[in-house]
């Protein structure tokens, strides 16, 4: 079953294109790596395909649920704010620098929503926070704020935050990228794990290792377009794209 489905996604900032005709789909437990140079458009794929960002034109479904679609003029037209509302039940977001509520402690960091937003609970929203804490290995970390916690830690928080709200698939956008190695290994540990247990996950990442033995699927970007997509030990180590291996060249030295 195809959870994510986007159409011909075309997204620009002013005269900037950013993304130029993407289209991609993501299978029920399938993990798909992207990655590619910075400012090759990943983020910003993320972030139209996450409802953070509106798309120009295309189409964006999940689990058959239209979220938009081309209107007459070729733009882009959103469903209704109950609609997109009941959409973004779909899926979980983890931003590369956390994004956690500094003065929440970690509990109510990952119960807010699903008792607020999802009406579940307090009871039901607590026992699923310490489940997710203890499957982070954050017990004992309840009572804790994020000033508290190192980077790993703080991370391992946000990805239990997303799990919370249960949803069908889980978005990274470079969930490493502001850790030391050491903290990057326990939060690769962690996807790993989620993958091991065929939680459908897209990872923006510059992770190359991880990457190809991950995923079930990497997507190479560059300049706003998929230049190169397939399996990961293929697309890696032996790319057929110049481009692709102009960028993988670098990670080899």
């Amino acid at each position: 079953m195809k959870l994510l489905e986007i159409e011909h996604l075309k997204k620009g900032f002013g005269t900037l294109d950013v993304l130029h005709d993407i289209s991609l789909s993501v299978e029920e437990g399938e993990v798909v790596a992207i990655i590619g140079p910075s400012g090759s458009g990943k983020s910003t794929l993320l972030r139209c395909a996450t409802l953070l960002e509106t798309m120009d034109s295309g189409k964006l479904v999940y689990s058959g649920e239209v979220a938009a679609q081309d209107g007459p003029d070729g733009k882009a037209v959103y469903a209704s704010a109950a609609q997109i509302k009941h959409i973004q039940r779909y899926f979980g977001l983890v931003f590369q620098n956390f994004n956690l509520f500094p003065p929440w402690s970690v509990m109510k960091n990952i119960t807010d929503a699903p008792i607020n937003v999802q009406k579940r609970t307090r009871e039901d929203a607590e026992a699923t926070a310490h489940a997710l804490i203890e499957k982070m290995g954050l017990t004992g970390k309840e009572d804790s704020y994020p000033s508290q916690l190192s980077g790993g830690q703080q991370q391992r928080v946000a990805i239990a935050r997303a799990l919370a709200m249960q949803p069908s698939i889980l978005f990274f956008d470079e969930p490493t990228s502001a850790l030391d190695p050491e903290l990057t290994g326990e939060i690769l540990k962690v996807i790993r794990q989620l993958a091991a247990e065929r939680m459908t996950m897209v990872i923006v990442t510059h992770e190359m290792a991880f990457a190809r033995d991950v995923a079930d699927r990497v997507i190479f970007m560059d300049g706003g377009y998929i230049v190169e997509e397939g399996d990961p030990h293929e697309v890696i180590e032996h790319p057929k794209e110049e481009r692709t291996r102009q960028f993988l060249a670098r990670f080899a030295q």
